[in-house]
């Protein structure tokens, strides 16, 4: 297939947050002088999701216009096409075309995926008044004003989501259960040794944690088709007035499907971030090998879908397979504390505290698979974390790393 040249191309981005609107704006910086058409499935313009679970459900005023990634004209300045409030239906390859929802189709040269997560949800909570998920601006928007009545708050769910959603409750005055299948609170995400400090500082906060067996949810209890309480698997129920499920998400694909694209857990990409010839995927729902970690992955931060974003747009202009080699960073919010980390935490085989705890309010933790120092988590050591962080990038030894400490 003849490719059209880069600087003239027609390009086509299916998801308007942050790496579609990243990978719009850098194709410009670029020099690309081409259609580029930004399509995104939400009515409002592109705006940040980070601050969902954290300003949005604080108490100052915060709207679609105080989170806007960019100024009212900006997108419009640079020649970019917007279309909001339109889903891509299916992805046809050989015509190179996406069907849209108001029945039209976008034609391109390149695609860029870059439509994100959708919020996994109970399958018997459906139609349930009380009972909240949180992807959306309009779906913070609805919990921040339902959080101003509750007494009662379940969170379900022990990962960043819940956990920053537990906090913003409890400082809302509400009282909170959070419940988690694991043994600890982020489990998951940074392991069992630093969840149970996360675990010990939300009980600190007036916050009831249910792990383990204990935070196994049966299903929800209601009376008169609003949320009443939560059953859980070992028998003892928890009442509620407000229920929040956050027990992950899932690539959004499903438009994907026949496509002939491999979407297994997102859309499955080489090295460069391509998944097929002039065919492009970021942020939450691209899987891509990270070759400076020599596995595959896939991200959920802010900061990943930005710089994926980029490398994307240089791919396209310079036409070359140059791999996308990050060392991943995420934050949390939780309470006045802000984790931060560099690296990749997941699956790790060992961690080492190598100074402090979340009670000090200062920790540098290590994380190592395999022989190598993969990732570092930290709270109030910014420059001793940035020291970190180069160590990962150079591709440290273990062994080196902990005679450091």
């Amino acid at each position: 297939m003849k490719q059209a040249d880069p600087r003239t191309a027609r390009v086509v981005i299916v998801g308007a947050s942050a790496g579609g609107t990243s990978a719009a704006e850098a194709l410009r910086a670029r020099g690309h002088e081409g259609p580029i058409i930004l399509i995104g499935s939400e009515q409002h313009a592109p705006y940040d999701r980070p601050p969902l679970s954290k300003q949005v459900l604080g108490s100052a005023p915060v709207d679609s216009a105080t989170l806007a990634l960019r100024g009212k004209d900006h997108l419009r300045d640079l020649g970019i096409e917007e279309r909001y409030g339109v889903t891509a239906d299916d992805l046809d390859l050989a015509r190179r075309r996406v069907e849209l929802s108001d029945g039209t189709a976008a034609e391109f040269d390149r695609l860029i995926i870059a439509t994100g997560v959708a919020a996994r949800k109970l399958p018997h909570a459906e139609g349930l008044a009380g009972v909240h998920t949180l992807r959306t601006i309009d779906d913070a928007l609805k919990l921040r004003s339902a959080l101003t009545e509750a007494s009662r708050v379940v969170v379900i769910g022990g990962g960043f989501l819940g956990t920053e959603v537990a906090a913003a409750a409890a400082g809302q005055g509400a009282g909170v259960t959070i419940a988690s299948s694991s043994r600890t609170l982020l489990q998951s995400a940074v392991g069992e040794l630093i969840g149970q400090q996360v675990t010990d500082l939300h009980r600190g906060n007036r916050v009831r944690v249910r792990a383990g067996s204990e935070g196994r949810v049966r299903t929800l209890q209601s009376r008169g088709g609003r949320v009443s309480g939560v059953t859980f698997v070992s028998g003892a129920p928890e009442p509620a007035d407000l229920v929040v499920v956050c027990i992950g998400s899932e690539p959004a694909v499903d438009w994907l499907r026949f496509s002939g694209l491999a979407v297994e857990d997102g859309v499955q990409c080489a090295s460069d971030c391509s998944a097929a010839e002039g065919v492009y995927a970021v942020g939450d729902v691209a899987t891509w090998h990270n070759p400076r970690f020599n596995m595959s992955m896939r991200v959920e931060h802010r900061t990943n879908a930005t710089e994926q974003a980029l490398h994307v747009a240089e791919r396209i202009m310079a036409g070359d397979r140059t791999p996308y080699a990050p060392v991943p960073y995420f934050w949390s919010d939780q309470y006045d504390l802000k984790l931060q980390a560099h690296g990749y935490l997941r699956g790790h085989d060992e961690v080492h505290v190598a100074e402090g705890d979340l009670t000090s309010r200062r920790l540098i933790a290590l994380y190592r698979r395999g022989p190598a120092l993969t990732g570092v988590l930290a709270v109030g050591a910014a420059k001793a974390l940035r020291q970190w962080r180069s160590r990962i990038e150079s591709g440290m030894n273990w062994d080196d790393a902990i005679g450091l400490t």
